[in-house]
């Protein structure tokens, strides 16, 4: 069983946002929000997805300490957009501000450093929505090569990953590949 992990704060966004991660993972699935994760839910999860909120919906920033497991944590995660500043954040990055790194909504095309969980190509077409970015936390390697900060990364030694972009929107593959036996 995959745990897939809400971080929105109202319902109604999970429509658009949590939604479309459980449409590709198709089945073998399990849906808790954040705020209800017991230890119990991680002992079962074969693998973990924490899935992105809205631009305005930030209280998940409040809760962190309900994301302290995700350390410790020997199982695969993949964190979208929140998500991977939630597995940032938790590993010791500092939160880089809108005011910085301006709002993004939009798509374009992101090269990564190298392929990136599926043999396709190392520069692919991204849905960018976000108004906060982080550094890259340490024991990390940042996979994208355009912009100074990651909008991908993965842990050097454990199957933790991070994409700032919404693959659920264009790049299902990613989650495909994410969830894979």
């Amino acid at each position: 069983m995959n745990l897939i992990i809400s971080v929105c704060k109202e319902r109604i966004l999970e429509l658009e946002f949590v939604k479309p991660v459980e449409k590709i993972v198709g089945k073998n699935y399990f849906v808790k929000n954040y705020k209800e994760v017991t230890s119990e839910d991680s002992k079962k999860a074969k693998k973990v997805i924490i899935c992105g909120t809205s631009l305005e919906d930030f209280e998940y920033l409040k809760n962190l300490e309900k994301f302290s497991w995700i350390k410790d944590f020997e199982k695969p995660i993949l964190g979208i957009c929140a998500g991977m500043q939630i597995i940032g954040l938790i590993f010791g990055s500092e939160l880089i501000f809108e005011e910085y790194i301006g709002t993004h909504f939009e798509t374009f095309n992101l090269e990564f450093s190298s392929k990136f969980f599926s043999e396709g190509e190392t520069v692919q077409e991204v849905y960018y929505l976000h108004k906060k970015a982080i550094s890259l936390p340490e024991g990390f390697t940042k996979l994208n090569e355009s912009l100074s900060y990651p909008i991908a990364f993965k842990h050097n030694t454990k199957e933790v990953y991070g994409v700032l972009f919404h693959p659920e929107v264009l790049n299902s593959e990613l989650i495909k590949e994410f969830v894979k036996n």
